[in-house]
C-alpha cells in the first residue's frame, strides 16, 4: 500500500489488487482508556469499546489514512482489542481504499464540511448540472416571454 494524495487530503491506496475479505491493514497506536481520550485534541481516536480507545495518531499507522467514505470498499472489524480493515468486495491495484467512518463521527467532523468521497461528489455533480439545466430552461422561458 502507498500514501498519496485524494480528493480528502492524503489516502492510503493498493498497490496490488486486494480480494474481497482479505485483510488490508491493522490500525495502531496507544491503546487509553476512553474517558482520557475525549481530554486529547486528535481526530485518529478509534474506540473500540466504552472503556477502550486506541490512539492511532502516530505516522507509524498506516490505518490513519483510510479516508472515509458514504460507499466504502472496506470495513472495520474487531478481534479483541485489535482494530482490523478487510476489503468489502474486490479492490484494484491503484484505488483508494476507504471505509465508513460511523455516524458520530461523521455528525461532528464531516458533515458541516461536506463528505468528499466519489459517491458524494458524483452527487453534488448531479444536482449542479440539473441545477444549470433548470437556469437555462428558466431563460429561455424568459427570452420566449418578452
Amino acid at each position: 500500500m502507498r500514501i498519496g494524495r485524494s480528493k480528502a487530503g492524503l489516502g492510503l491506496f493498493a498497490c496490488v489488487p486486494i480480494k474481497k475479505g482479505q485483510f488490508i491493514v491493522r490500525y495502531i497506536g496507544r491503546k487509553i482508556p476512553t474517558d482520557s481520550a475525549d481530554d486529547l485534541d486528535t481526530r485518529y481516536l478509534f474506540e473500540i469499546n466504552t472503556r477502550w480507545t486506541i490512539d492511532g495518531s502516530s505516522r507509524r499507522n498506516r490505518a490513519r489514512y483510510i479516508n472515509h467514505a458514504c460507499r466504502p470498499n472496506a470495513e472495520v472489524y474487531f478481534v479483541k482489542h485489535v482494530i482490523k480493515v478487510r476489503a468489502l468486495k474486490n479492490i484494484k491495484a491503484g484505488d483508494e481504499i476507504t471505509y465508513h467512518y460511523g455516524r458520530n463521527y461523521f455528525e461532528a467532523f464531516i458533515k458541516d464540511a461536506g463528505c468528499r468521497c466519489q459517491a458524494c461528489a458524483r452527487k453534488k455533480a448531479k444536482l449542479r448540472a440539473l441545477a444549470r439545466l433548470r437556469a437555462a430552461r428558466a431563460k429561455r422561458r424568459a427570452q420566449r416571454a418578452r
